[in-house]
């Protein structure tokens, strides 16, 4: 193996350990297959373009282009041309994934599921990183600042991760570059011939750069060493950076049990009030009598720094047949068991399961765990809610105004855990709270007065256009400009609450969807919510909505008396006349044929089969890519077949090809190493017996490989060559047709001149500066065609066909020589034996 080529492994190589580095942080880790693949590919399109040879920005864009191909093959092939080629569509569905990947790097916790949007940012990432390796490694020939995007690779994963293995990684992606590093020493010593060289290793064997090596490895594993223990010393150290402090996202367990934890789920709530175009994600089927207090809720957040609310880290377990009953709830409040069948949409990818609270049982397909503490189903190993559909069995709680008014106070773990608030919280927020609730006698009333005051007396406008606001003033400056959306009065009504004593988190789900002609309803992205839930023991967890305009105000919290302020909001709701149904409403549009078949209830059938989130096979994955592959490499094979001719027939003697190769039997014009009949015949009667016979076999090489382009060049340009005149006549009518001025029609015949020096002269010598004389007739004639002909001669040279004739020729040499020797075969089989007869 060259040592480039060799370079070029290790490059590869150092990359792909580096990235292994990822890999603790989605699951499953299929994805680093699929970047190994395209990274050889990378890898190879490098090595091809060095070789041919390309200029060095040349080789970088070659590079980079296929790579964009390969992405596009891979993830936005319906919005290409040929499925290969980007255009704008594309480059949009490329800017969707990756915000699509963005959001989800900030919900999932590690391991995060593999989306689409994490799979383009991982490989696409790895594959940029490649290129940059390979580009100062081996194109540039500089392998130290190659370190600078392996560590930014190591970085990325080092910061994200747990910090449990990360000295293994560090073990892996260090390994990779210090082989690249010696990688390029060994060629750079190799370089200096035997001035660095060492003893043999062998007896008699040959010297080579081995001591320098050793003492390279030597001091990179001391560095290795090093590196991995000063870490455990008890040294002082620097807290914070640009790393420091990185939020887990919602994630899953291991399987029986576990934890989880998220960063805040309210991320992207103002983005899905605030879409262009509206999108139905969940479709809903249920015997509720009444649809107005149909929320479906996905997660609480419990946790309250004086910022912001966000999930705590909770314990998960698998998901029990029936649910235990819901803390805090008492035997004397009404209830009503209702059954809802819910569709998710295809893409509606949530982790947490939508499900009305409290939930007793769920029938679902796939990985999913449950939360005891909020009574909620978490997606594992990365399960979502995309195409599910799935039945939730819940409680309809119908609590009166009086049995909150009169519930005890709450027990002493559930107020030590939900009515604490930090310090950093602003005085004005319990202020305002006492002032709001002055004269409330009980826990209950002080939670309508916080209500009403949000929603209708303290004068608040909603609107999704304002910030949601961090840090420690969020709430006081919302409380003095009286504008904004759910998370807005959610989070104020719950902080003031809990400096009330009375606990409070944060609900965070769908306000009531729309009901439909055949009896379901369709949620949207523009009913996402967020409500607050305060506990009154007896009760249990019990929701409010404090926002103006959006959800439904809970009956329990609306007063039956004369002059009631609270408006009546409007409610999507059935006749309260209707019998409760153990299987979903029928559709006014039902037909008796359809009830008799049950077709009504089956709108929303649950999933018969686990559904898989595999995505493509990675062979057909594969396939794809070498196929895209061999439709870019193909057309472009008679230029570079033609560069690399060039290359080798201009290069200097020592590096011209042994021998004379005068011609071939073919008949073609100029298909051997020579043009014409005279110069193969004149080349094949030389005797090059003289002391210098290497050299001169070396100018004759050299002098025909030139004369052999010149003629292909002006071929390439529209000049058909002629087997039958002599180098002096070609040459002559290469200037005539070509139109070329005197200065560039010497360079002809300087070049014919030296064609009939090496085969007419005693002693062939090869004069100086034909390959820039060959050169120069190349511009002239690109000068004086059309743009179209110079294209062609670029992209489809006429002289590329001597490739084929090469082909053609080799094969019919293979045949002859097989022949040839099933002949022989032959006649040795019907040889006799040799016995002499008596």
């Amino acid at each position: 193996m060259s040592g480039r080529a060799r370079l070029t492994l290790c490059s590869a190589a150092a990359t792909l350990t580096a990235s292994c580095a990822l890999l603790p942080l989605v699951d499953p880790a299929t994805w680093i297959l699929q970047a190994a693949f395209l990274l050889a590919v990378q890898s190879g399109v490098g090595a091809a373009a060095r070789r041919v040879p390309l200029a060095r920005p040349l080789t970088v864009a070659a590079q980079a282009l296929v790579t964009l191909m390969l992405l596009t093959l891979l993830f936005a092939r319906e919005h290409a041309l040929l499925g290969l080629i980007p255009g704008p569509e594309a480059f949009r569905h490329f800017g969707d994934l990756f915000q699509a990947g963005a959001d989800d790097v900030g919900r999932y916790a590690i391991p995060a599921p593999l989306s689409d949007g994490i799979r383009l940012m991982m490989v696409g990432g790895v594959l940029v990183i490649g290129l940059a390796v390979d580009t100062l490694a081996v194109t540039f020939r500089n392998a130290a600042p190659a370190g600078l995007p392996l560590l930014a690779l190591y970085s990325v994963a080092a910061g994200l991760s747990d910090g449990a293995s990360d000295w293994v990684w560090f073990l892996v992606a260090a390994a990779g570059y210090l082989m690249l590093l010696l990688a390029e020493g060994r060629e750079r010593l190799s370089q200096w011939g035997r001035v660095f060289a060492g003893a043999p290793r062998t007896p008699g064997g040959q010297p080579g750069p081995v001591a320098p090596v050793r003492t390279g490895r030597r001091i990179g594993m001391a560095a290795l060493g090093v590196a991995l223990v000063v870490p455990l010393l008890p040294l002082p150290a620097i807290q914070g950076g640009l790393l420091a402090g990185a939020g887990a996202g919602v994630g899953a367990g291991t399987g029986g049990g576990g934890t989880i934890s998220a960063v805040n789920p309210l991320v992207s709530l103002r983005d899905s009030l605030n879409v262009d175009e509206d999108r139905k994600v969940l479709t809903l089927s249920t015997n509720a009598t009444d649809l107005s207090d149909m929320y479906l809720r996905i997660v609480s957040l419990d946790d309250f720094d004086g910022t912001t609310w966000k999930p705590s880290k909770r314990h998960i377990v698998t998901v029990p047949d029936r649910f235990p009953t819901p803390t805090g709830l008492g035997p004397d409040i009404k209830r009503a068991e209702i059954t809802t069948r819910i569709s998710a949409a295809d893409g509606y990818a949530q982790d947490w399961l939508p499900m009305p609270y409290p939930p007793s049982s769920v029938e679902i397909k796939g990985n999913w765990r449950y939360e005891p503490v909020g009574m909620t189903l978490v997606g594992d190993h990365g399960q979502n809610t995309s195409g599910k559909t799935y039945q939730v069995k819940s409680l309809d709680l119908q609590p009166t105004a009086a049995q909150l008014a009169a519930a005890p106070q709450a027990p002493g773990s559930i107020r030590n855990d939900y009515t604490k608030v930090p310090d950093s919280l602003p005085k004005v927020v319990a202020r305002q709270a006492r002032e709001i609730t002055a004269g409330a006698t009980s826990a209950y009333d002080k939670a309508v007065a916080l209500q009403d005051y949000f929603a209708v007396t303290g004068g608040f406008e909603y609107d999704t256009d304002v910030e949601v606001g961090t840090g420690r003033d969020a709430i006081a400056r919302f409380l003095r400009d009286k504008q904004g959306f759910c998370v807005h009065f959610s989070f104020a009504m719950a902080a003031m609450a809990r400096t009330l004593g009375i606990p409070a988190r944060v609900a965070v789900g769908f306000a009531p969807g729309s009901p439909q002609a055949d009896g379901s309803v369709a949620v949207s992205l523009k009913d996402a919510h967020a409500w607050p839930e305060l506990y009154f023991e007896g009760v249990g967890w019990t929701r409010f909505e404090p926002t103006p305009t959006r959800g439904t105000t809970p009956t329990y919290t609306v007063q039956d008396t004369p002059g009631e302020t609270t408006p009546d909001l409007p409610q999507s709701s059935r006749s309260a006349d209707a019998a409760p149904s153990a299987a979903p409403s029928a559709s006014t549009s039902c037909s008796a044929q359809d009830k008799k078949l049950e077709g009504c209830g089956a709108a929303l059938p649950l999933d018969q089969a686990e559904q898989s989130d595999q995505g493509t096979p990675w062979y057909e994955i594969a396939g794809w890519i070498l196929l895209g592959a061999a439709a870019l490499t193909l057309p472009l094979l008679p230029m570079l077949w033609r560069l690399r001719r060039r290359s080798v027939r201009l290069a200097s003697a020592q590096h011209a090809g042994a021998g004379t190769g005068a011609g071939d039997a073919s008949g073609r014009p100029g298909s051997g190493d020579t043009d014409g009949p005279e110069a193969r015949d004149a080349g094949s009667a030389i005797r090059l017996d003289t002391p210098s016979q290497e050299a001169a076999e070396a100018a004759v090489a050299h002098v025909l490989a030139v004369w052999r382009e010149l003629i292909d060049t002006a071929w390439d340009y529209g000049i058909e060559p002629d087997e039958a005149l002599t180098p002096r006549r070609a040459a002559a009518r290469i200037v005539r047709i070509g139109e070329l001025d005197e200065t560039v029609g010497r360079s002809v015949h300087r070049v014919a001149g030296a064609v009939e020096q090496v085969l007419f002269a005693p002693r062939p010598r090869a004069e100086a500066g034909l390959s820039d004389d060959v050169r120069q007739v190349q511009a002239a004639l690109r000068a004086r065609v059309s743009w179209s002909t110079r294209v062609r001669a670029v992209l489809a040279p006429r002289s590329a066909v001597r490739a084929l004739w090469d082909l053609s020729d080799r094969w019919a040499a293979v045949k002859a020589s097989w022949t040839s020797r099933a002949a022989h075969l032959a006649a040795l089989l019907r040889r006799p034996s040799g016995q002499q007869s008596g």
